[in-house]
Order: structure tokens, then sequence, then C-alpha cells
């Protein structure tokens, strides 16, 4: 029930018992949807549940704060990275205000993930914005 009422609220419903292992990361590789890179490895981030705002998806350079309102979705459900070493192939767009959006370093679609300027260990990458395999 806890997961049909999940799927009802956002657009793309995310089977997380398949993605999640036991102790909380990743189990298939993380993959960018529009060109399959390669994101993440598997085992390499842990599940987390944080609402963050991220403006809809775009290439870089048209990822902008413009006249106060973004278009996009308050997304929940995250893989969690404390070190931007981690990844595989991920980008990072100017600083808006203080917060970096994540994007695919190969075809620069995004944003896929979220990262605040003052918190230098946590880089948020959302579940509905990438493909696992």
């Amino acid at each position: 029930m806890e997961n049909q009422e999940q799927c009802a609220l956002s657009e793309r419903c995310v089977d997380r018992s398949s993605l999640v292992s036991e102790d909380g990361t990743n189990l298939k590789s993380v993959l960018c949807q529009r060109c399959g890179s390669k994101v993440l490895c598997p085992g390499m981030a842990a599940f987390a549940e944080k609402e963050l705002f991220l403006p809809s998806m775009r290439k870089k350079t048209t990822i902008t704060q413009s006249e106060g309102s973004m278009d996009g979705d308050t997304l929940t459900a995250h893989w969690l990275v404390d070190d931007m070493y981690t990844f595989e192939n991920v980008g990072f767009t100017k600083d808006v205000g203080r917060i970096k959006y994540l994007i695919c370093a190969d075809c620069e679609i995004g944003p896929i993930g979220w990262h605040c300027l003052d918190d230098k260990k946590s880089f948020y990458v959302a579940l509905e914005r990438v493909d696992h395999v």
C-alpha cells in the first residue's frame, strides 16, 4: 500500500526494493536516462529520503534562475554520495544561489541531482531522474 501511495505522488514509479540493498546502498549501476552513461557503480551511494526541488530536465546551459520561479519537481528519493570523486561521470552547473545541480557529464542533460555548497559531503541524485541496470 505504501508503495502505491508513493507512485501516485510521483510521475514515475520507482521500485525501491529492487534498487536498495540490505545495508542501504544501491544494488545496481546508476545511468543517465538520456545517453546511458554510467553515473555510479553498484554499492557506491546510500539511499536517502530528503525533500529537494529540482528544475525540469534540460541541457546544462538553460538551468538558471529566472524571475523568481522555475518549472520542476519536488523529489524525495535520492542516492546520497559523500565524495564527488565517487561518481563515474557527473558534471555540475554554475552556482544557482548556494546550489549546484548535478548533470550528466556526457550529454549535459539535467539536473539529475543537487548539491548545496554549504555541505561539502552531500551530493544527491534523484532516483526518478536516472536509470538503474
